[in-house]
């Protein structure tokens, strides 16, 4: 479980870590499934090149609209190259809005109380 935690309309970016320990190139299409899978993006697109003995990092985003938690899943599913395919990797997604920050601040005066 990848966990997001930030203020309301604030993006927040998590790294995953994905290693290859094959003598081939894995490559992995990356789909976000989901409730609430627009909320959340891959910057660097859907597609996942790891050269072989290498590890790289995929950006996720997430950029909350609503004070309830958000729910998504990452899936990472292997292309055939050369006959080699990776293991399907999922990835549960999950949001905390812990604070609101506002907009604007407005003065204002007015009587409390008048007959």
């Amino acid at each position: 479980t990848i966990e997001f935690t930030g203020a309301l309309h604030a993006t927040v970016v998590k790294q995953v870590c994905l290693k290859n320990p094959s003598s081939k190139t894995l490559i992995y299409n990356a789909v976000l499934l989901g409730r609430d899978a627009d909320d959340f993006s891959l910057p660097k697109g859907n597609t996942v090149t790891i050269a072989p003995k290498r590890k790289t990092t995929i950006n996720v985003e997430f950029t909350s609209r609503f004070l309830r938690p958000s729910e998504a899943v990452l899936l990472l599913i292997s292309k055939s190259v050369g006959g080699i395919n990776g293991a399907t990797l999922t990835f549960s997604l999950k949001s905390e809005v812990k604070h609101i920050k506002p907009a604007d601040i407005l003065k204002c005066k007015s009587p409390c109380y008048e007959l």
